[in-house]
């Protein structure tokens, strides 16, 4: 008979062996669908999935018009973000992809997921790589509002 000690030692609960299955920076729309199936894992019970949209305000000032630019290292400082998080939950399967170019309201500009054997896991590990990829990773986001002003908010801010 199988005790609740067995069941925490099975592979299943632990991280996969190459958990991180996406990760891009494009200027084409992007998909919830192919980011939702690169993390499928048949071990994973919980997948978490952020989902960033253009707004149409931002600090009390309507938003027009948005567009993302990524510096050359963004691509290497994602996946650098993405192994940090692998390290420190038991991830069966990561991805991040990541708009550049202009957007418009509605638009998505970063889609994050997470599969974990567990839904605290996943929660807890695509909250972390979301906010450490707006803090790390370098792109920048120049708002254009309706009175005529802009802004430019990056990475670090």
């Amino acid at each position: 008979m199988a005790t609740s000690q067995d069941r925490t030692d099975h592979p299943g609960e632990r991280a996969g062996d190459d958990p991180i299955r996406l990760l891009a920076i494009r200027d084409t729309p992007l998909s919830l669908d192919e980011v939702f199936a690169a993390v499928g894992d048949p071990a994973a019970g919980g997948t978490a999935l952020f989902v960033g949209t253009v707004r149409d305000h931002d600090g009390g000032a309507d938003v027009d018009a948005l567009g993302y630019t990524g510096h050359p290292t963004a691509q290497a400082e994602l996946r650098r973000v993405a192994e940090k998080v692998a390290a420190d939950f038991p991830v069966r399967g990561l991805a991040a992809v990541h708009r550049v170019g202009d957007l418009a309201v509605g638009d998505l500009a970063v889609i994050v997921a997470v599969s974990c054997p567990h839904r605290a896991e996943a929660f807890a590990a695509c909250r972390r790589f979301i906010d450490d990829l707006k803090h790390e990773v370098p792109i920048w986001k120049h708002q254009n509002f309706s009175d005529g002003t802009e802004e430019w908010v990056g990475a670090g801010a």
